[in-house]
Formats: C-alpha cells, structure tokens, sequence
C-alpha cells in the first residue's frame, strides 16, 4: 500500500484531487505519523467527518499497536472498509465515500448524504388511500424504503456498479429461495456484462443493455415507483433492478396483462377493485380495436348487424374518413407531448384550446365529422386509462398499425393485423417468460386472479409466470 503523500499524486490523477473545486483533502498528523481524509464536497455529510477527524486527532502513539491499527479501532462509524488497493478507492471518493489514508493502508467509510427530493407519491401510480411514500432518486432509500415492507432475512440487494464513467450503483434485489436462482443469475450476469461509459437515463439504459429490446414497442419490464408494489412483487419471486439517481424500479419478468395492474384496485374493496379492473381491461380493448373496428363498419356497412345501423358517420367531407381517423389520432397525440413541456399553469389553458377550438372548429368548418372526434377521443381515454405508460404507448402503436391494414386492405386486412399482432405477442419471452401468459399458455386459475380481484387471504403462493419449470 502506498503512503499518503503518494496516496495525494494517485489521486490528484485518477480523481482530479487539487483540480476540482469540489474534491477535498485534509491532511492530519495522528500518533506521529500522517493520515490524510479526501472527500467530495456535496456528497457527504459534513458532521460525520468532523467526528471522525476528532476521534481521530485525539489518538496517542502505542508502543505495541501500529498507527494503521488504532486508526481502525477508533474510527466511530458503522460503515468501515479497510482496502489495501488503492485502485478502489477512486470510485468509492467519487460516489460519496470518504477515504482516509494512512502509513500501510487505507479506509473507506460510507457517509454519503445524496442531493435529492424526499419520498412522495409517484405522480403516474396515485390512489385514493394507500402510502404517499415513493421511491427516489437515492438509490439507499429506495432499498430502505423496500426494508421497511420486507423484514425478512432472506432479502437481497447485490450491489454493483456499470459505467466506465460514471460508476452508476446498481442493485439486483429478490427474495433468496422464492425467486428463480437462474432469473437472478441471469440479470446479476447481464448487469456485470454492460460495457459503456456512462448510463446517461440510468434505468432506461440498463434495460437497453439488458433486454436488447430493439424496435419491440411493447414492455419487456415493469416499472414502479411505489414501494408496496416492490414489496407484493419480490414476495411473489420476481427480480427487481435499483438504479441509482432513478426513481423507478425495474421489475422482471413483466407480462402484458401484468401491466394492467395497479395498486388502487388493492386499497379497495374486492368488488370495487374488480369493477375498477375490468373497466380498465374494457379501455385496453378500446384503445387497441375501437378505431378499426369503427372504420370498419363505416367503410362496409353491409357487415353491420341490424341492431347496430347507428354507426358510421351521418356526415361526408372532402378528406377520406381514414385520414380523419389518423390526423385525430396523432393530433391527441401531438397534444399529449406538447402538455409534457408545457409549464403546469398554463396546461390546462392549453387543453381548453385543443377541445374547444380545434375540435369543434374541425367540425363546424366541414373538415371532421363528428364521429371520428368521437371515437378517437374514447380510444384516447382507453389509452390514458392503462395503468403502464409504455403499454399506453405500444398500444397506440398497434392500434394504427391495425388501422392501416384495415384501410389498404379491408376486412381481410383487419384480420392479418389483429393475428400479426397477437402471433407477435405470443413469440415475445422476456427473461424465458411467456409474453401472454396466463393465455398463452392457458392458466384457467392465474387468468381469473389477473381478471379478478382476489381477497388477500386467497392470495397466497408464488405465481405460475416466476415457477422455472414454465420457462
């Protein structure tokens, strides 16, 4: 192990000590010898060092003990490392970590204190009563907050780090003996494989290495930011993924109809829960056929039962109906992206706008019939109405893809599509999963707890989906 003098042109080199504003050094004299302590200002917490620099200055040489050795028992904190590579001690300075070097060896201690929001509720995933507290951008509170719902000795957080660059912290947390031992070796190995600099949209990225997902618009992962939905997945043996500076927490494997769950369908009543989860099921086929089939039937009429002759437009104009349908769609769409940069007071002015000018001024100028406002707006609803963003989405993405082929090719082009798409659904098997499961392959009893919500004393027992033998 190198001396702190040499410990100081290390890493002045590797960490920028003496360069950057923000890299600190104190250099101290215990028992006789130096000791030197290198932080990061903004990383750490300021009164845990002074503590530690006043356990330390106070120390008195021993004839019988070295200086390295009463540093080590006089080092007031829970978090001690004691490295004899000064190779790691780069990495740890620069996540937060103190270093201390002295004659022999060195220290590393954990006194980090993250910049960061306090735990809220996620935005994206509210419910009416429930806990308020969400995860964050610190990834140590994001696995204190899961503790906090699991107290179980079995619980694991394996952390590792991936980013030649930025040496982004990552945990692989599950449940040891519930969940699948090769699922977990699986991810443990694709996050020890990530080769790249940095992770510049953390969670994103990692799941662009892990899943190799390509232009599949569908979720191969689940995302959350709710604690007690971390919590109900790892007890039922799934894999979960922390990323640090990301509140959202990946959660594998993810089937389509997993995504369709959301945590307000479990602070109700069972047959509220139900109500709300086949409402949400009813706005998923909405967003995926309602359009298509719409166009459909306005386009053939002669395929419309008797009991349903109201449908189709009352109203010609001079574009084609399926160019309504398409310009519609995209325009609720080009208004959903400009809502997402437009500041928070003026968002509601601004969706005033799109419903009250540009759809009714559509209309009454004869470009629009009224119909296809109608419809794309209950396909619009049943897209909101998914719980996961994603699937919202790749569901939007499918629905026109369905559209186009009705239009080119008629009812036959309906067909193809809808089979396409569910041919293409069922090849899908992230992390060795069956995409459609419980349907595919048919599980009469997972299907019905999917579709219906179940009391918490019928809840019991790993899901089929995370069963090794299924894979």
């Amino acid at each position: 192990m190198i001396s702190p003098e040499e410990m100081d042109v290390y890493l002045e080199k590797e960490a920028g000590l003496g360069k950057s504003f923000d890299t600190g050094i104190r250099r101290l004299t215990v028992a006789g010898e130096p000791l030197h302590i290198y932080f990061i200002n903004g990383l750490c917490e300021t009164r845990f060092i002074i503590e530690i620099m006043e356990s330390l200055i106070a120390l008195e040489k021993k004839e019988e003990k070295t200086t390295a050795a009463l540093v080590k028992e006089h080092l007031v904190h829970q978090a001690v490392e004691e490295v004899t590579d000064p190779s790691k001690l780069p990495a740890a300075i620069m996540s937060g970590l103190i270093g201390i070097s002295v004659p022999g060896t060195a220290f590393i201690i954990d006194v980090r204190s993250y910049p960061g929001r306090q735990p809220a509720e996620p935005d994206t995933e509210k419910v009416v009563r429930g806990s308020r507290d969400g995860f964050v951008e610190n990834i140590i509170v994001n696995t204190a907050l899961t503790r906090r719902r699991i107290r179980d000795g079995r619980l694991r957080f394996e952390i590792m780090r991936a980013g030649s660059v930025s040496q982004m912290d990552i945990a692989v947390g599950y449940m040891e003996g519930v969940a699948s031992d090769e699922l977990v070796e699986r991810v443990r190995k694709e996050v020890t494989s990530i080769k790249t600099a940095g992770l510049p949209m953390a969670d994103k990225t990692v799941e662009e290495f892990l899943i190799k997902q390509h232009y599949n618009p569908y979720p191969l992962v689940r995302y959350t930011e709710r604690a007690d939905i971390a919590a109900a997945h790892l007890i039922e043996g799934h894999v979960l993924l922390y990323t640090d500076t990301s509140p959202a927490v990946m959660i594998m494997p993810a089937t389509f109809l997993q995504h369709m769950q959301h945590a307000e369908e479990y602070r109700q009543l069972p047959a509220a829960g139900t109500f709300i989860r086949l409402l949400r099921f009813v706005g998923l086929w909405m967003s995926l056929f309602l359009l298509p089939l719409w166009y459909l039937f306005a386009a053939y009429p002669a395929m419309l039962p008797e009991a349903l002759w109201f449908i189709g437009p009352r109203e010609t104009t001079e574009i084609p109906l399926v160019l309504q349908i398409f310009i519609a769609d995209l325009g609720i769409e080009w208004l959903r992206v400009a809502a997402i940069h437009t500041p928070q007071p003026l968002s509601t002015a601004m969706g005033l706008v799109a419903a009250v000018l540009i759809g009714q001024m559509a209309i009454d100028t004869g470009l629009f019939v009224p119909e296809v406002i109608l419809y794309t707006a209950l396909a619009a609803i049943g897209t909101f109405s998914t719980p996961s963003y994603e699937l919202g989405l790749a569901n939007k993405l499918t629905r026109l893809f369905i559209l186009a082929g009705t239009a080119l090719f008629g009812p036959i082009g309906f067909v193809v599509s809808v089979m396409l798409v569910f041919v293409y659904l069922v090849r899908l098997k992230p992390f060795g999963a069956p995409y459609l499961w419980p349907l595919i392959p048919f599980d009469a009893s997972s299907l019905w707890t999917i579709l219906i919500r179940r009391q918490a004393p019928e809840q019991t027992g790993i899901p089929e989906i995370n069963r090794t033998d299924l894979r």
